[in-house]
């Protein structure tokens, strides 16, 4: 008689592929800092530890994907209330509490104004032709 092959839960559950991280021109933890210490863009409190102001991603900027953020040049400074309300809510929605009602605009102007941008920019070009120059 022949006995039935039993298999481990594990034969059944999918693997996913290792991580590759993400790439260097969508990673900006500097700026990110940066947006924390100011004070939240729609209700304008300043960050405390019962309400710390958060880096915000706005999805709807361009270049999110199936498991990927939007580039962190895309992030506004919100507090952690309207940043649950954001989420709550989605972004159209939220955005009308924002000034000129579009979050990917209020992320331009924060990213220009970013006293570190040009050399993340620099930075970034210099990789960019490193790893070109590796080839």
């Amino acid at each position: 008689m022949m006995r039935a092959l039993r298999l481990p839960p594990s034969a059944f559950q999918t693997r996913k592929p290792p991580r590759a991280g993400r790439p260097a021109w969508k990673c900006a933890e500097e700026y990110k800092r940066w947006l924390r210490r100011l004070p939240c863009v729609a209700c304008h409190t300043l960050g405390d530890r019962a309400n710390p102001i958060v880096a915000a991603h706005v999805d709807h900027a361009g270049g999110k994907g199936t498991g990927t953020k939007v580039a962190d040049r895309h992030c506004i400074p919100l507090c952690d209330r309207c940043h649950q309300e954001q989420h709550r809510g989605g972004w159209r929605t939220f955005e009308k509490k924002l000034p000129m009602q579009d979050a990917t605009v209020v992320a331009t102007a924060f990213w220009q104004q970013w006293p570190g941008r040009a050399a993340w920019e620099r930075d970034l070009a210099e990789q960019a032709g490193a790893m070109r120059g590796a080839r």
